[in-house]
């Protein structure tokens, strides 16, 4: 899943494009290609599946996103209101005669990164949501999404930056979309909490789990995982891949903040929209990953 990026923007600039996909999704008619081989009882193979999903993603068209639904053998291709009738062909027609496995959702929203200004945590000109205080023997440091750490900014606990929290050590982003950052401030307490609940595990997300947002611009918000392994597309050849789909809504500056369920950490916010008046869909980096990455643990 590797798709060659466009000429790097400035560190604002970057964090400017945004992933997310919109609530209200309006499903409209299953793609069918009378040359499509499919079964005589309309499903498709997993290697139709994958053919199908490939396609998708070597149309390349920003603001879509996609998931294989084991359900009912479907490729379930999310396109927002910049995606124009022209390129729904074009994905179509990427998929050849696998098109039958496509099924085209619409979505009333744009793709954005959740970014903003505002408090929580801080970089030069931009602010997201702490994910999960982490630590590797002695060493401290917290998890947030790789969009936010992209280009290994400093981190502050202040908008005028002038209280350090420490640098940024690892980042992921696109592909991923994960990044650590080092604590090195010692007068900066990095309890193992997300608000009160005391966070003592990860775990890997399942369809149907009920899991809790918490960003520093909303608060806190639960819902459900309604999909696995969803890849993403940014636009400007960035694409994330692996994400949990929920219908848990985001706004700009929840980047990076965490789900969890019960006391287990489950993933770190990347992209989403809507708003938490009306609802919204979000995407989440599973946390394993990231943790797995850095050789860190939740405490």
């Amino acid at each position: 899943m590797r798709i060659k990026r466009t000429t790097p923007l400035s560190g604002t600039a970057r964090r400017s494009r945004v992933v997310a996909i919109a609530a209200g999704l309006v499903a409209v008619a299953a793609l069918a290609a009378p040359s499509a081989q499919a079964s005589s009882t309309g499903t498709y193979s997993a290697n139709q599946l994958s053919a199908a999903s490939d396609a998708v993603l070597g149309a390349d068209v920003a603001g879509t996103a996609w998931t294989v639904d084991p359900a009912t053998k479907k490729v379930v291709v999310t396109a927002d209101s910049t995606v124009s009738a022209a390129q729904i062909q074009q994905i179509k027609d990427s998929a050849g005669t696998n098109a039958g496995a496509l099924k085209i959702e619409r979505t009333s929203g744009q793709i954005r990164k959740l970014l903003s200004g505002g408090d929580a945590v801080y970089g030069p000109g931009f602010r997201c949501s702490l994910g999960f205080n982490v630590r590797s023997g002695s060493t401290y440091y917290f998890l947030t999404a790789g969009h936010c750490t992209e280009g290994s900014p400093p981190f502050y606990t202040n908008s005028s930056n002038t209280t350090s929290i420490g640098p940024t050590v690892g980042t992921s982003f696109p592909t991923n979309d994960y990044g650590l950052v080092r604590y090195d401030n010692a007068s900066i307490s990095h309890e193992g909490t997300v608000g009160s609940v005391d966070i003592t595990g990860a775990a890997n997300a399942t369809v149907g789990m009920r899991v809790t947002r918490r960003g520093s611009t909303t608060g806190i918000h639960s819902g459900t995982v309604s999909a696995l392994n969803a890849t993403v597309n940014y636009g400007n050849g960035d694409v994330v891949y692996g994400m949990i789909q929920t219908n848990v809504c985001a706004e700009p500056g929840d980047s990076g903040g965490p789900l969890y369920s019960g006391s287990n950490a489950i993933g770190l916010t990347s992209g989403g929209s809507g708003n938490c008046s009306s609802g919204g869909t979000t995407f989440f980096q599973p946390v394993t990953e990231a943790l797995s990455a850095y050789g860190v643990s939740v405490y």
